[in-house]
C-alpha cells in the first residue's frame, strides 16, 4: 500500500494563532479561562484544553462576571462582545484575522449603503458572527437556488461575502447565479475564502484521483474538513471524515492499494501522523509526501497577549 500524504494539509495560520492565544492564556492567566464556543471546530483540540481545566461555553451567562473570556478563531457579533463588557468580562480576541476582513467588510459595504448577500452555512459560528455586524442588511444564502427564490427590490445597491471556509466550486456555483440575476453586485476587492481553505480543496483534487480510498482527518462540524470529503466524493472516490486513528476500519482498506491521507485546517498534526503509523504498521504502507503549494503564512497573537506577555516581562514557555 501507498500513502499520499497530502501538503498543505493541517493547521493553517489562524488556527495556530487562536491555539497559541489560549495556551498563552494560560500561561499568564492560569487555566480557569472560558472560551466562547469551541476555540477551532475539532474534537482533539477541544478536549486537550478541557484536561488543562478551560471552560467552553455557548453562553456569556455561563462566565462568571470579570472573568477571563477568550473569543474562538471563527469570531462573534458586536452584541457578544456588548454583553461581555457588560458583565466586565477580560476578554482575548482570538479570531482570524481573516474572519475579521469579512466583519470589515460587512460594516464597510452597509455604510456605503448596500445591501449585503453573504455564501454561508446557516448556524455556523463565523456565518453568526458576520450576520451580526448588520443583521438587518444581511440575506444569507446558500445555493444557487436559495438565489433564485431572493426578492431585491429594483435599484438596490448590492454586495456579497462568503464564509471563509466554503468549496470554492460551490461557492462559485452561488457566485456565477448571483452575477447572473443581479450584474451589478458588487464584491470584495480579494477574495473571501481564505488560503487555507482553497490549499487544501487543490491538493485533494489535484490527488484524489491518484487514490483508491481518501482519509480527511477533521471533525464532523469542521467547515472545511466537511468540504475535503465531498470534494473527494465528487471524484468518485471513496472518502471518510474521521477524528482519529480510532475511527479506521479495516474493511475500508480491502484492495486499496492507494491511501491519500489530508487534514481540515483545525486538524492536529499528531492525529494525521497517528494514522499513518496505523497504516504503516498494520499495512505494511509507505509514505509518499506530496507537495502541491507551499505555506508561509503567519499570524502574531493579538495585542491582549502581548500586554499580558509585557506585563510578565517574558514570553513565556507554552503550554504543551
Amino acid at each position: 500500500m501507498k500513502i499520499l500524504l497530502a501538503n498543505p494539509r493541517g493547521f493553517c495560520a489562524g488556527v495556530n494563532m487562536a491555539i497559541e492565544c489560549l495556551e498563552q492564556a494560560i500561561q499568564y492567566c492560569g487555566s480557569e479561562i472560558y472560551v466562547f464556543h469551541e476555540i477551532v471546530h475539532n474534537k482533539y483540540v477541544v478536549e486537550r484544553f478541557t484536561k488543562l481545566g478551560v471552560t467552553f461555553v455557548n453562553s456569556l451567562a455561563e462566565v462568571p462576571r470579570g472573568a477571563y473570556l477568550l473569543y474562538s478563531a471563527h469570531g462573534v457579533s458586536p452584541q457578544v462582545r456588548s454583553e461581555a463588557r457588560e458583565r466586565d468580562l477580560r476578554t482575548i480576541d482570538a479570531t482570524c484575522p481573516l474572519v475579521t476582513k469579512v466583519h470589515l467588510e460587512a460594516i464597510r459595504f452597509t455604510n456605503d449603503g448596500y445591501r449585503l448577500v453573504l455564501i454561508g452555512h446557516e448556524g455556523h459560528d463565523e456565518v453568526i458572527g458576520t450576520m451580526g455586524e448588520a443583521p438587518d442588511n444581511i440575506i444569507l444564502v446558500e445555493t444557487p437556488e436559495d438565489v433564485d427564490r431572493l426578492q431585491i427590490a429594483a435599484g438596490t445597491r448590492l454586495a456579497y461575502l462568503t464564509q471563509t471556509t466554503l468549496s470554492v466550486h460551490e461557492a462559485g456555483r452561488v457566485i456565477e447565479r448571483l452575477r447572473a440575476r443581479f450584474p451589478d453586485i458588487a464584491c470584495p476587492p480579494k477574495e473571501d475564502i481564505c488560503y487555507a481553505t482553497t490549499n487544501r480543496q487543490e491538493a485533494v483534487s489535484a490527488l484524489a484521483p491518484q487514490a483508491d480510498l481518501v482519509l480527511v482527518l477533521g471533525s464532523q462540524n469542521s467547515s472545511n474538513s466537511l468540504r475535503l470529503k465531498e470534494i473527494a466524493a465528487e471524484l468518485g472516490k471513496p472518502a471518510h471524515l474521521i477524528d482519529g486513528v480510532s475511527e479506521l476500519r479495516d474493511e475500508w482498506f480491502v484492495g486499496c492499494e492507494t491511501v491519500l491521507i489530508t487534514a481540515g485546517a483545525s486538524a492536529p498534526e499528531v492525529v494525521v501522523q497517528e494514522c499513518v503509523h496505523w497504516l504503516v504498521e498494520r499495512m505494511g504502507a509507505e509514505v509518499d509526501l506530496v507537495t502541491i503549494r507551499e505555506e508561509h503564512v503567519h499570524f502574531p497573537v493579538p495585542r491582549e497577549i502581548r500586554a499580558l506577555q509585557a506585563a510578565a516581562g517574558t514570553p513565556g514557555e507554552l503550554v504543551g
